[in-house]
């Protein structure tokens, strides 16, 4: 589904280089999980795929479903059915949360050639959703992300995927500042998303998520690449052991 092959990128204004050969794919139905130490290029990767500015891809390709995201805009890419769940997810002031959802909606089906979502349709979908991830109906009602606490904001993109039922999904540090009720919750929703025609690539600092979002490859970037791939377990040894002795072993 997702084919990452031979990735080098670097920032555009510091000339410096972040990803120096990355080969990765996701299949289909699959959940990989990327973890690694500060700085080894894990956001800089989801970022790149999503079209964020500031970042000059110099070799390589990035294939969904055969078609090389990295010759579309950003808009395109979601369309295609990319989907991005930031560390940080902005605020929009003045943009309410079912307004800004109907318009994403609804844009991608345009992109698709679909007939947009009617007033009626949507209203009794989004309300659905929300209750399956136990979202208060009043959040809707607020501007986007505006006053929400961590795990609310976190809650609101799981949301939005659930709305926009993307192909590949990409969650960036999704656990980052929640407690472990708000985890469990957000987990819950991915979870409730997974099937065999969407992928996931789930990138995290932590075995804590992945105890909840049970992953079926486990990647280590290390230095602007991937250094080691294993199943869920490798997961557990970095958490017991940490990184040194996987660092030490590709080194040697």
């Amino acid at each position: 589904m997702l084919e990452i092959k031979n990735l080098h990128v670097k920032l555009e204004e510091e000339d410096k280089v972040i990803l120096k050969g990355v080969d990765l794919t996701v299949e289909a139905g699959k959940v990989h999980a990327i973890m690694g130490p500060n700085g080894s290029g894990k956001s800089t990767l989801a970022y790149v795929l999503s079209g964020r500015e500031g970042y000059a891809v110099t070799e390589g390709s990035a294939l969904l479903e055969g078609a090389e995201l990295l010759d579309m805009e950003p808009e395109e890419r979601a369309a295609a059915g990319l989907f991005l769940a930031f560390q940080y997810p902005v605020e929009i002031p003045g943009v309410g949360n079912m307004t800004f959802l109907r318009t994403a909606v609804n844009a991608q089906r345009k992109a698709r050639g679909e007939e947009e979502m009617s007033s009626t349709e949507f209203l009794k979908l989004i309300r659905a959703k929300a209750k399956d991830l136990k979202i208060d109906a009043e959040m809707l009602k607020r501007p986007v992300n505006v006053g929400f606490s961590g795990g609310e904001k976190k809650r609101n993109e799981i949301l939005q995927m659930a709305m926009l039922e993307p192909r590949m999904c990409v969650l960036d540090e999704t656990d980052s500042g929640l407690d472990v009720d708000a985890m469990k919750l957000v987990a819950d929703g991915v979870n409730a998303l997974r099937k065999d025609g969407r992928g996931f690539l789930v990138i995290t600092h932590y075995q804590r998520l992945l105890d909840h979002i049970k992953p079926d490859v486990v990647h280590i970037m290390a230095d602007g690449r991937i250094i080691k791939t294993g199943g869920p377990e490798l997961a557990l040894e970095v958490e017991h052991n940490g990184y040194a002795d996987i660092l030490a072993e590709v080194q040697a």
